[in-house]
């Protein structure tokens, strides 16, 4: 096993819901971890309540209020710190906004994401984990043949499995362009791949087939983490997720639902050809996904020889149905929600779960918990913070 002794890890985003959980797991193995994030979705106080639960190791957390665009900010922290790593959270990333505000999604994520890059390769840091949403890597088809490039993106993962409608499991070489949130993660997969070479070049067609790989630089040691539909919360109910606005996924709703804030959870489309008529997904507790960080950060450290850059999907492999998460809450709550079913939502996928056995097999990790501890743990953080972080006596914005 890696030592984390005196090793230092850049986190950006790392206030957000994942990022903080993934921030307490560095903790207690020791990392001493800088947070980045520039809070437009996150709370300070989460890093707060981080820092606690964390205990003594919480002294080992730094928190810079920083916008990734900012590079002279980002020149200073760099300078200020030796970093051995970045595990790389911070983006938009809800596929609606990215559709209407298409230009903000490209600023935000790729642009911040390139001058990241850029800092990190004039510091000699050159080992990064970075994260992806299962719907924004699929192969871009329509980079090769134009006429294949479907309407859905239920049609796309048709394409990927041979058309076998409950052949959903998404591999780990498989990406998607269907709106700019996803077109935006692609692009900057494809910076990624440059910026390493030859070793992603030989598994995965790039955005572009130009002679750019000449310029590549096998220095570069990189993973790209597929996360799937995160779920839960820390056992604590210290922390948890606590989304800006009007939650974009299922759970952070159906939680809202349940503490009174929303009067009812709408269901799309139930007339699928799955069990009970509703979408199928992967769901995974939010803490084994943070322990997926740390198994990709040993094996960054450990095979560093072997590694350019390698995908891998973080999920647990086994599909479960929207009504069938909503009665797992319930269940664990104790708390009915009121349903309103409406039609199909354009370019809502029927399945999809993961594909695991590489991760499994080369970070020697697999998901713990099932979808009656995600719920657990969700309620518990919501009974506990119904209005989430801004509902704190420790509120610091």
């Amino acid at each position: 096993m890696v030592s984390a002794v005196l090793r230092t890890i850049l986190v950006t985003g790392g206030a957000g819901y994942i990022g903080s959980h993934t921030v307490l797991q560095l903790l207690h193995q020791g990392f001493r971890v800088v947070v980045v994030d520039n809070l437009d979705n996150a709370s300070e106080v989460a890093l707060v309540r981080v820092a606690e639960l964390a205990g003594h190791d919480g002294a080992n957390l730094v928190f810079h209020k920083v916008d990734l665009r900012d590079r002279h900010a980002l020149e200073d922290i760099f300078s200020s710190h030796r970093f051995e790593a970045v595990i790389h959270f911070a983006g938009l990333k809800a596929v609606g906004e990215s559709v209407q505000k298409p230009l903000l999604y490209y600023d935000n994520n790729l642009i911040g994401t390139i001058t990241l890059l850029e800092v990190m390769a004039a510091h000699g840091c050159k080992k990064l984990l970075g994260f992806t949403g299962c719907r924004c890597v699929l192969v871009s088809f329509w980079t090769r043949c134009p006429a294949l490039y479907p309407s859905s993106a239920t049609q796309l993962v048709n394409l990927c499995h041979g058309g076998v409608m409950h052949m959903h499991a998404i591999r780990d070489n498989i990406f998607n362009v269907m709106v700019p949130d996803s077109a935006g993660v692609l692009v900057i997969r494809n910076c990624l791949w440059v910026a390493q070479g030859s070793a992603m070049h030989r598994r995965i067609p790039p955005l572009c087939h130009q002679p750019i790989w000449a310029n590549q630089d096998p220095d570069w040691k990189i993973i790209l983490l597929r996360y799937f539909n995160p779920v839960g919360a820390h056992p604590s109910g210290y922390i948890g997720e606590d989304p800006s606005g009007v939650p974009n996924n299922l759970m952070p709703y159906v939680q809202q639902v349940a503490v009174g804030r929303r009067p009812h959870l709408t269901i799309y489309g139930t007339d699928y050809n799955t069990k009970d008529g509703t979408g199928v997904r992967d769901y995974i507790h939010v803490v084994d996904l943070a322990d997926g960080h740390i198994a990709a950060l040993r094996k960054l450290y450990e095979d560093s020889d072997k590694i350019g850059c390698e995908v891998y999907n973080l999920g647990t492999g086994k599909g479960t149905s929207v009504l069938e998460m909503v009665a797992a809450f319930e269940k664990a709550s104790g708390k009915k929600i009121p349903l309103v079913f409406a039609g199909r939502r354009p370019g809502d996928a029927e399945v999809v779960y993961a594909a695991t056995a590489k991760a499994e097999k080369e970070l020697k990790w697999k998901a713990k918990y099932g979808i009656e501890e995600m719920c657990r743990d969700l309620w518990n953080w919501a009974s506990k913070n119904p209005y989430g972080y801004a509902g704190s006596s420790d509120n610091s914005n």
